[in-house]
């Protein structure tokens, strides 16, 4: 008798459906962008969502390259997302840990980020970490909300590249296209956030995925 081997698909649908999960992708997607451009301009040069880069700049240290102190950053920044993909996973086993309520869970961790540095609560290298592993649990439940990637986007690009390359553009690669320019307009409002007003630099993050929780619970209710 063979042995049944868990899902490992994220809890929320496959693929996006409607206009409503198109929006909601999109508002994540910024999210994304602006959660690794507060934490690389003001908790510590590296990222809350992009793993790839960590690694990178891991490596790098390890080398004796790179900014000083870099390294405790990145393997921080590393287990706190690890932490929020396993978490992640385990709710999207169960029926009270379905998407609403890992979007919820992503946008009280952003909030109280938001929150902690508003307020100037973080005044040290131990507090920066602290932020940092908020920063990290939260990207790491985004990228268990869905199959299709909100805080993760090489493949994407490549696969989308690669389509247009060869003349096969799909339907809903607008969508995709509409993703990956959200990404850079989520880091450039957070960018700009940090530039005039710093104190409400992680505030374009936790916004825009509230903004996603609500177009999500919206599209919910719609359906009959």
């Amino acid at each position: 008798m063979p042995t049944p081997t868990a899902p490992t698909e994220p809890a929320g649908r496959d693929t996006a459906e409607g206009p409503r999960a198109h929006a909601a992708l999109l508002l994540l997607s910024a999210a994304s962008g602006a959660a690794d451009a507060f934490v690389f301009l003001c908790v510590g040069q590296v990222f809350a969502g992009v793993m790839t880069g960590n690694l990178v700049l891991l490596g790098a240290s390890a080398a004796g390259a790179g900014e000083e102190g870099v390294a405790p950053r990145a393997v921080t920044a590393l287990l706190s997302y690890g932490c929020g993909v396993a978490w992640g996973a385990v709710a999207g086993e169960r029926r009270w840990g379905r998407l609403p309520v890992m979007l919820l869970t992503e946008v009280a961790l952003l909030t109280a980020g938001a929150v902690l540095w508003a307020c100037g609560l973080i005044t040290s290298g131990a507090d920066r970490l602290g932020l940092l592993v908020v920063m990290g649990l939260a990207m790491g439940i985004q990228g268990r909300v869905r199959a299709v990637p909100t805080n993760y986007f090489t493949g994407t690009l490549t696969s989308l590249v690669g389509r247009l390359a060869l003349r096969s553009w799909r339907r809903g690669d607008g969508w995709v296209a509409g993703r990956l320019s959200a990404v850079v307009a989520g880091a450039a409002l957070a960018a700009l956030t940090v530039r005039l007003w710093p104190a409400s630099g992680a505030v374009a993050a936790a916004g825009a995925a509230a903004a996603a929780l609500l177009v999500e619970a919206a599209g919910r209710r719609a359906v009959p």
